[in-house]
């Protein structure tokens, strides 16, 4: 089975790209089969500056002593459909989606061979799928791609659409606490409890393995959504544009090493975290 790892990443000017901390690379580096040998393909189509994002890329890869990257700039189905881009996603250890506009991603590689490749190996390999940003929020089968935070829960005002499909029973939303998106996971969960919302603050990631079972990384907050015990909304009854009410919605928040099993719907709270020069390091499971 596959790893899903999804983080954010955000730009702070046009022309610079604040990376998440070296731990979350370096964590996809050790989920890799191959490690510092792995082959990594990252895709920039989310991005409005793919050859920036690539570079960027690049060198913090090498910074890790992972040489073996390339960058695959999608702008089109009909690229995605290329036979090099399919066999490049053949050999890849790793494949990364970076940011930018993840309706991009659902419309240009939804329905598409190479995305049915991506799954086929994500689900029958040992396999990592890494997203940031847009990459983060496209992994999951649904996704929100429109809402402004002040509106959220306004009936009408947050959009969803089909994700990747990577991930089923979740909804993913990223730049979290940064940007107040609250409303918006609480609107797309209220709509459909059986979900679960995940908000993504800035420097955080979940680590994804067999499907099921999240683990915190990264030093930020990572905010989990759950409607399935809410006791009652008015979603259904109001009209558009007015505002929702939702009564008793469960909220937890994930920090560093923290683990959820999606299949239980349990949160499993690490009791010890060592700080070591500002690195965290995991406690050992005895000391739980």
């Amino acid at each position: 089975m596959g790893t899903n790892l999804g983080t954010q990443e955000y730009i702070v000017k046009p022309n610079y790209l604040k990376f998440f901390e070296e731990g979350i690379l370096k964590r996809i580096i050790t989920e890799s089969e191959r490690h510092t040998g792995s082959h990594i393909e990252v895709i920039t189509t989310a991005s409005q500056i793919p050859d920036l994002v690539g570079i960027e890329y690049i060198n913090a890869f090498s910074k890790l002593n992972v040489t073996n990257v390339g960058v695959l700039d999608i702008k089109t189905r009909e690229d995605a459909a290329k036979k090099e881009h399919l066999d490049r996603i053949r050999q890849a250890d790793v494949v990364m989606f970076a940011g930018g506009d993840q309706l991009r991603l659902s419309s240009i590689f939804g329905g598409t061979e190479f995305l049915q490749i991506l799954k086929k190996r994500y689900h029958n390999e040992k396999f990592v799928i890494a997203g940031t940003s847009a990459g983060a929020a496209a992994a999951s089968t649904n996704m929100i791609y429109r809402g402004q935070s002040n509106k959220a829960l306004i009936k009408g005002e947050v959009q969803i659409t089909a994700g990747l499909g990577f991930i089923d029973s979740v909804i993913i939303d990223t730049h979290f606490v940064q940007r107040g998106r609250i409303g918006r996971l609480l609107y797309a969960v209220a709509s459909n409890p059986g979900m679960l919302g995940i908000g993504l603050g800035e420097d955080a990631g979940l680590l994804i393995t067999e499907g099921s079972m999240m683990e915190a990384i990264g030093s930020g907050l990572t905010i989990l959504v759950n409607g399935r015990k809410m006791a009652e909304t008015n979603i259904y009854d109001v009209e558009m544009g007015s505002p929702v009410s939702i009564k008793n919605m469960r909220v937890s928040v994930m920090s560093i090493f923290d683990k959820y099993d999606l299949l239980q719907n349990q949160l499993n709270i690490k009791k010890i975290v060592k700080v070591e020069e500002g690195v965290f390091i995991n406690a050992p499971d005895n000391l739980q």
